[in-house]
C-alpha cells in the first residue's frame, strides 16, 4: 500500500519545513520539501499515484511519540488498565511506541514473565511495544540470558513503589549497576527518610494524613538522597543510569547535560550515554505541568510517586528541558479506578493516567515558550529512540518505520469522560480546554486514529532495539 501524506509542516531532527511524506509498505520512502521542483503535483507523484492521500495542510508532522515510561497493568491488574485499552488511548495521542514497566502481576521479573508481556501485547496491542525487565534482590544474575535486541533495558525501583519491588540491600545494588551492561532505569526515592516523614505526619495529622502533605513525606531529600547513591553507583560500575521522573531543582544538578541537536549538529540515531558517559534524566509530564498547590483543587488525582513538587522545582525542571540535563520526556502513564485514588496519603494510590494527553500537554508548553517545537519532539521523539538504542523509529527518515502523529494547532476541544478512553475513565485533565489536537496517527503505516476515532484493524509490533557501549 502507497500513502502520501501531503503538505504537512515536517518537524524533525532541528527542521520545519513543509513537504510530503511518501510511505509504501509501512516504510516512509521519500521526503520531499515543498521547495523542490519535485513537489506531487508534478509528473512523477500525483494523488492519482497513491491509494491513500492524507492533507496535512495547516498540520504539524511529527514522528510518532515514543513514551518510555508506562504502566498499562497487564497481566494481573486489569480491572484498571491493560494493553488494549491503553494503547488506543496511545493512539488518540499520538504516541506510536511505548515501553511497559514490570511491576504488574506477576511481575516482569523472570524471562517467562517477559515472553508472557511481548504474546500479549502481539496480541491486542494497537501501537508498537516492548518491556522493560525488572530487578530484585535476588535476579541480577538473569541479566545476562535477556534477548537485548528486544527490550529497552532493566527497571530498578530504588525506593518503595507500586508492585513491592524496592530493592534496598546494598550487597544487591551494587550487584544489579555491576551486571546491568543495558540501560538501567531507576526509580529514585529513600525509603527511610520517606517512613520517618510518614510518620511525623501521622502524629500530627492521624493514620490518612491529607494528600497536600504528599510532596513534604516523599519529599526533595528523599529523592535527591536516593539519586545521589544511583549515581555513585553508576560512576563506580559505568553503568548507563537514567533517572526516572526526575522531580527536584537538586537532582538536575547531577545529570550529564546533552546538547539539543540544534546546538551540538548530532543527528545520528545513536545511544546516548553509554560506559562512563554519565546519568541522564527523565522528566514526565505531571511534574512539568502541575505543581503541589494543584493538590488543593485536584486533590489525589495528581498524586504520583515521586510526588509533583514545588513551583520552583517545576520550574527548574521545565528550563532544564531546553538546555540538556533533561534527555527525554514521558508519562509514567499509570491508571487506577477512581474508587482507589481517593482518601490522603496512605489510602489513595499513587498514579495518573497521561499517555492520551501527554503530547497535546507539551504541545501547550510549546504556546507559552517553555520549549521550541523541535526541542518537544527530540525529547519525546528522538532520544528515546537514541538513547534506548530503537532500530529505525523515532525520526522522519527515509528507510525507518512510518510512525507518524500529525497534529493540528489553533483547534480547541475540551476533554470530557466520553473522550478519555483509558480504561479506568477518569483523567486529571478532564474539563481541560486544549487548543491543540491529534488528528492523524500512523503506526507502521497504518491509521491508527483519525478525526476522532481509533481504528482497531491492525496491530503494533515488538521494537527492536541496538545497544551499542
Amino acid at each position: 500500500m502507497k500513502i502520501l501524506v501531503s503538505g504537512g509542516n515536517i518537524v524533525n531532527e532541528g527542521r520545519q519545513f513543509v513537504g510530503d511524506i511518501v510511505i509504501e509498505d509501512g516504510n516512509i520512502v521519500e521526503i520531499i520539501p515543498h521547495s523542490t521542483p519535485n513537489t506531487p503535483h508534478s509528473s512523477f507523484n500525483t494523488p492519482h499515484s497513491f491509494d491513500e492521500v492524507i492533507d496535512a495542510s495547516g498540520c504539524y508532522v511529527l514522528p510518532g511519540v515514543i513514551d518510555s515510561h508506562v504502566h498499562f497493568r497487564e497481566p494481573g491488574l486489569t480491572e484498571k488498565a491493560d494493553i488494549a485499552s491503553e494503547s488506543r488511548a496511545a493512539a488518540a495521542g499520538g504516541v506510536t511506541s511505548y515501553f511497559d514497566m514490570p511491576n504488574c502481576v506477576p511481575q516482569t521479573t523472570t524471562p517467562e514473565a517477559l515472553d508472557d508481556k511481548f504474546r500479549r501485547a502481539s496480541e491486542s496491542s494497537l501501537v508498537n511495544y516492548s518491556f522493560f525487565y525488572g530487578a530484585t534482590n535476588d535476579n541480577a544474575d538473569t541479566f545476562a540470558h535477556l534477548d537485548a535486541s528486544r527490550i529497552p533495558g532493566i527497571k530498578l525501583f530504588m525506593g518503595s513503589s507500586t508492585g513491592n519491588m524496592l530493592v534496598d540491600r546494598q550487597e544487591s545494588l551494587e550487584r544489579i549497576f555491576k551486571s546491568c551492561h543495558l540501560p538501567l532505569m531507576v526509580h529514585c526515592e529513600d525509603t527511610a527518610i520517606i517512613n520517618r516523614n510518614m510518620a511525623a505526619a501521622k502524629a500530627a495529622w492521624g493514620d490518612d494524613p491529607p494528600v497536600a502533605l504528599h510532596a513534604m513525606i516523599r519529599s526533595e531529600e528523599a529523592c535527591l538522597a536516593s539519586t545521589q547513591k544511583a549515581v555513585e553507583l553508576a560512576k563506580k560500575y559505568g553503568t548507563r543510569l537514567h533517572v526516572a521522573h526526575l522531580s527536584t531543582a537538586e537532582e538536575l544538578e547531577l545529570m550529564t547535560p546533552i546538547p539539543p541537536i540544534g546546538k551540538s549538529g548530532h543527528t545520528a540515531p545513536l545511544p546516548l550515554g553509554g560506559v562512563g558517559g554519565g546519568p541522564t534524566a527523565e522528566a514526565c509530564v505531571g511534574h512539568l505541568y502541575f505543581t503541589q498547590l494543584d493538590h488543593e483543587r485536584l486533590g489525589a488525582r495528581i498524586k504520583v510517586n515521586p510526588a509533583i513538587k514545588t513551583p520552583v522545582d517545576q520550574f527548574m525542571l521545565r528550563q532544564a528541558l531546553s538546555d540538556g540535563r533533561i534527555t527525554t520526556v514521558a508519562t509514567d502513564h499509570a491508571p487506577h479506578l477512581y474508587s482507589q485514588k481517593l482518601g490522603g496519603c496512605v489510602k489513595s494510590a499513587s498514579g495518573m493516567p497521561m499517555v492520551q494527553f501527554s503530547l497535546v500537554t507539551m504541545l501547550e508548553l510549546v504556546d507559552e515558550g517553555v520549549l521550541t517545537l523541535p526541542r518537544l519532539v527530540e525529547l519525546m521523539c528522538h532520544n528515546p529512540a537514541r538513547l534506548f538504542g530503537v532500530q529505525k523509529r523515532g525520526f522522519v527518515r527515509s528507510g525507518y518505520c512510518a510512525d507518524l502523529a500529525i497534529v493540528r494547532p489553533n483547534s480547541p476541544w475540551t476533554v470530557t469522560p466520553d473522550t478519555i478512553l483509558s480504561k479506568c475513565g477518569w483523567s486529571p485533565m478532564e474539563g481541560h480546554e486544549y487548543h491543540w489536537r491529534v488528528e492523524h496517527t500512523l503506526c507502521n503505516g497504518h491509521t491508527v486514529y483519525a478525526n476522532g476515532a481509533v481504528r482497531d484493524d491492525s496491530r503494533g509490533k515488538e521494537i527492536a532495539f541496538c545497544h551499542e557501549d
